[in-house]
């Protein structure tokens, strides 16, 4: 198997056990709250025991500066997954899904408006067209804005978990000379203190199996998950890491209606692929020319960016449209 391939079938797999995010969460039967405390916490005690078990934590590369960022990296990456998972609960594993599938765009825009970065017409385009899926994805109808119900608020939870994704992303590119994994690391740590406040352990008297859904969160969308993304990144060129990055939507749309019975209507379909081709042309146009660095995601569910590098050392760590 050839270098690439393997980076294929690494991705690959990490996209698809991200697809099935959702159901962990909604089998779990807790609160948002407490799905990511308990993600945070058992993610850290496996991507920790990974780390430790390969010897990086000696020479991390960290300095105060960097550190302040994974940890501010980190505070958006977190209550980014509140909100995501608020979502599931308010519309669907479907419709949060693909409404979260907006992450490119709001990196560009908070990147021109923050960081004055150029803002080409052909991407002020393209995010319009994904603005216009965004729409019709979404279902919302005038009638739902003066009834009071849910659904506009899960709608709007999912743009949320978005825009806090794209503010780790532009937080954490700024971090160089820092492996992934312990960018990854340091922001799921910060989870812990930064959640335990909001945790309820009087409501986590569930059974076994709930708490293996809490386990399967750590150690599987966030340990496993991690390791195999930033493996692959280091063998696939961007334009195969744009495209693959779209199995994690795909897989989450098929589970929610394989196990629960929930799918987008027709109109909402068509706004889909609208989201999709918008987000390849804007991910492609912001990959760099010449010499290429990694840009991976440091805390998240689908990537959209990366280089040929070697995976011991990391220029960039850079979470670009995620993973949930």
């Amino acid at each position: 198997m050839t270098s690439q391939n393997k980076g294929t079938a690494q991705l690959t797999t990490a996209m698809v056990l991200s697809g099935t995010l959702g159901v962990f969460v909604v089998e779990s039967g807790a609160s948002p709250f407490n799905v990511v405390f308990f993600r945070v916490l058992f993610g850290a005690l496996a991507l920790g025991s990974y780390v430790v078990a390969r010897g990086w934590l000696r020479g991390h590369g960290f300095t105060p500066r960097t550190l302040g960022l994974a940890v501010l990296g980190g505070v958006f990456i977190v209550f980014n997954w509140v909100f995501l998972f608020q979502a599931y609960e308010n519309t669907s594993i479907s419709v949060a899904t693909v409404v979260y599938h907006t992450q490119p765009f709001y990196v560009v825009l908070l990147g021109a408006l923050l960081f004055r970065e150029r803002l080409s017409a052909a991407k002020v385009g393209w995010v319009a067209v994904a603005f216009a899926g965004l729409i019709l994805v979404s279902g919302v109808t005038p009638g739902d804005f003066t009834s009071g119900g849910s659904y506009v608020v899960g709608v709007g939870q999912a743009l949320l978990a978005a825009l806090l994704y794209g503010l780790s992303t532009l937080v954490t590119k700024r971090i160089t000379g820092v492996r992934p994994h312990l960018i990854a690391l340091v922001q799921v740590l910060v989870g812990i203190p930064l959640l335990l406040p909001f945790a309820d352990f009087g409501a986590m008297r569930g059974e076994g199996a709930d708490w293996g859904w809490l386990v399967g969160l750590g150690v599987i969308h966030t340990g496993l998950m991690y390791v195999l993304m930033y493996a692959a990144y280091a063998k696939l060129p961007t334009s195969k890491i744009a495209v693959l990055a779209f199995t994690y939507p795909a897989v989450a749309m098929v589970m929610d209606w394989a196990v629960y019975g929930h799918h987008i209507g027709l109109v909402q379909a068509l706004g889909v692929p609208l989201i999709v081709l918008a987000s390849l042309k804007v991910t492609l146009q912001r990959a760099p020319k010449g010499p290429r660095t990694p840009r991976t995601p440091a805390a998240a569910p689908a990537p959209r960016t990366a280089a040929h590098v070697p995976e011991a050392a990391s220029p960039t760590a850079t979470p670009t449209a995620s993973e949930a």
